[in-house]
Order: C-alpha cells, then structure tokens, then sequence
C-alpha cells in the first residue's frame, strides 16, 4: 500500500465507526455518500455547485467511459480529475455491475433504453464478459485486466475489481459458481493492477455470494486474504430490506475491521442509518440524483406534512399541493435552492418542463446526504446513533413503507 494512502478509525460506537480514508487528491471522513458522476457529470449539476454543497467523493462508470469518449481520450486530458475540473477523491468502478444489467436487463433501471432492446450481453465466460454497445452496436471484451487498464487511464483514487454481479432470483449453485470466478478475477484484477502502480490508486475487492452465508463466508476470507486496500460488499442482498440487512449484517462479521468497507449501489435514507450501524464506511448510489430527476427531494421526517408522505424519505415537488406553496424544500436547509427558491417556483419549473427545475432539486439532494452524513458521524462520535435517526426517518417503520 502506498503512504499517499492510509485508513485510520478515530472513533467506534458499537459497530458503528468514524474514520479518515487518506487519498493524494484529499481525505473522505467516513461514514460518506459517493455519488455518481457515472458519464463523469453528475446529472444537472456543475461542479462548483456539488463541491459547495459538501461533497467529499464522487464516483465514474468504467463501462461508460470506455464506450464514449473512451479511456485513452480521458487520459489524453488528464484524466477524470482533471477533465471534469474536479479536485477532490475519486472512485471508479469497474463495469462488474453493468455485465449484471445487461445480462439481466428488467432486473436494473441503470442503463436506460436497454431494456426495450434487444440484451446486449453476448456472453460472460472465465475470460470476462462479451457484450455489443448500446451506442454503435461495436464488439468489447471487458476481461479483469481491461477493467483495471481503464481505470489506471481514468485516473480515479480508488478502483475497483472486475466481478459479476448476480440477481437474487438465480439459485445458490449459480451464485457459488460466479462467486468462484469473481474470485478469479479478482486475482487476475489484483495481479494486472500490481504490474502498473504507480502509488497514486489503491484496489478494493468485493465480497460476493449472494443471500448464502456460507458463500458470504467463504467469499470473505478470500477477500481478505489478498492485498486490498479496501473492501466492498457486492453481488445480490436479498429480495426485501430485512434480508438485505441481514446479509450485510452477517457479511460484516467475516470482513477486515481494519479496511475501509463499502456497500455498492445502496442509498435510502433508512437503509444508510441500519448499514452504518452494522459498520459501513462508505455507500453509493444513484438515488438522490435520480429522485431529482423525478421531480423529488429528500426530506427529513419532521418536514414530511402528510400521512401520505411520513412513509417516503422525498416530496414530488409536481404535485399541484405545492403550487402556492412560498416556503422552501426544508426551512432548516441551508442549501443554494432553499435560500434562494420556494416550492411553488420549482412546481412551476418542473410544470414549464424548465431544466433548471432538475438542477435545483439535485443540489438540495446532494447537499441533503452531505449533511445526513455529517450528522451521522457526529451521532457516532457522540454516542447517539439512534437519536439522531428519529431526527431524519423517524421511529415509523419505514421498511413495511414503499421507500
């Protein structure tokens, strides 16, 4: 591991724990929100704005960049950090949960238009996946040392192996079977990152095994028997919040306490505060960009004014309720749109079809988690986790809820 990079825990409540992940372009304190950048923007938003609005770590898409504008373009501009203007951590990762999408096409919304078409996943073998892009209909092979090699071009901080991420509806002897070959990969990934590190990236494995504890087991040793900087929680989580909770809860108990560990593709409000006490360090997700393109914004539960809305962690801020209404998203938000902007005037833009409608909601959204995960790591560090969860969700049950 390069001394540009260090993970240290400054504090731990129960599970639950507050650290520092040490990077080249600025530290993370963790538990921290990643967001997406996936196309490397972050949907409706420039910059500036995200930066201003706490932002800490952003994340890119291998898969995406590789099909346009390309790893070597990226690289010509001076990678990510550099062509987005952004001078903060990064993380990329590394096309694994794309291969899921595009062989499971209904399973996932993230690539859209997909799934009208015909699949474009050719073929996923021991080499890695075949698949034809959604863009021009070209061939790629996007093998575990072609995942690292691109991300080396990108640039990003922290990286990510190549494996395959199963849905929750195939049975364990498949998930046992791509488990074993995402852990060869994860070899392969581990072996062609080694070859060009130049100390300014580090490498995460990801536990996979689906809902079965004794492949979460297995997987998790051979995690962290391997050189990884950090470590990530991948593959299937179940059918329900319970379950996925569950099976972060068991996965928890095998993996490296002294590796920063994050959880892919998770953002609910509801489901950060059960993750964090289970001793997350680090989430994704695309939700709080995308609920802003839905014409939504998060809220905590003491701004929730309806029965109705006591059992989502957002507004639609096209409902016609909100057409007169003069006050902002959050009257204790401190963000750019609720200082400057009302209800009834992002109503009217979303109304208008006004892009801007989609720029303001995201930035409240984005500054929404920044400051959730600052309170969170304050609740830590004070001992009061629990508390601090009825300030935002509530003591409703939020997982009988629709979320």
């Amino acid at each position: 591991m390069d001394e540009k990079f260090s993970f240290k825990i400054t504090k731990q409540s129960s599970s639950a724990r507050v650290g520092t992940i040490e990077t080249p372009n600025g530290n993370i304190e963790t538990p921290a929100f990643i967001f997406c950048a996936t196309k490397a923007a972050v949907k409706a938003a420039d910059i500036e704005r995200i930066s201003e609005a706490g932002t800490q770590i952003i994340l890119s898409n291998t898969y995406h960049l590789m099909l346009q504008p390309g790893e070597d373009t990226v690289a010509k501009l001076g990678g990510l950090h550099k062509m987005m203007g952004w001078n903060g951590p990064m993380l990329t990762d590394s096309g694994g949960y794309q291969i899921f999408s595009l062989g499971h096409g209904s399973v996932s919304e993230e690539i859209k238009g997909i799934r009208k078409k015909k699949k474009t996943l050719i073929k996923i073998n021991e080499d890695g996946a075949m698949f034809r892009s959604y863009i021009n209909g070209k061939t790629y092979c996007l093998t575990p040392e072609k995942s690292i090699q691109i991300q080396q071009k990108l640039g990003a901080d922290l990286i990510l192996v190549l494996d395959e991420c199963t849905p929750f509806h195939v049975n364990k002897e498949y998930s046992e079977k791509s488990m074993l070959m995402s852990h060869r990969w994860a070899e392969r990934s581990l072996s062609e990152f080694e070859k060009n590190n130049d100390g300014r990236q580090v490498l995460y494995g990801i536990s996979q095994g689906g809902v079965y504890q004794d492949l979460r087991r297995e997987s998790c040793s051979f995690i962290s028997s391997l050189p990884f900087f950090g470590q990530a929680i991948g593959g299937s989580l179940g059918q329900s919040k319970e379950q996925m909770y569950d099976v972060i809860s068991f996965t928890m108990e095998y993996l490296k306490k002294d590796r920063p560990t994050h959880l892919l593709g998770i953002g609910g409000i509801v489901d950060i505060f059960h993750a964090v006490k289970l001793g997350i360090d680090t989430f994704d997700c695309v939700h709080p960009t995308r609920l802003a393109r839905h014409g939504s914004a998060l809220i905590k539960v003491k701004n929730r004014d309806s029965i109705s809305s006591k059992c989502k962690e957002h507004i639609n801020l096209r409902n016609q309720q909100f057409g007169l209404d003069d006050n902002p998203i959050e009257s204790d938000c401190l963000c750019f749109t609720c200082r400057k902007h009302s209800r009834a005037y992002i109503h009217h833009l979303l109304r208008a079809k006004e892009l801007l409608a989609y720029t303001l909601i995201t930035i409240h959204n984005v500054f929404f988690m920044n400051k959730l995960m600052e309170s969170i790591r304050q609740a830590i560090l004070d001992d009061r986790l629990d508390q601090e969860k009825n300030d935002w969700v509530g003591e409703i049950q939020l997982v009988n809820c629709e979320v």
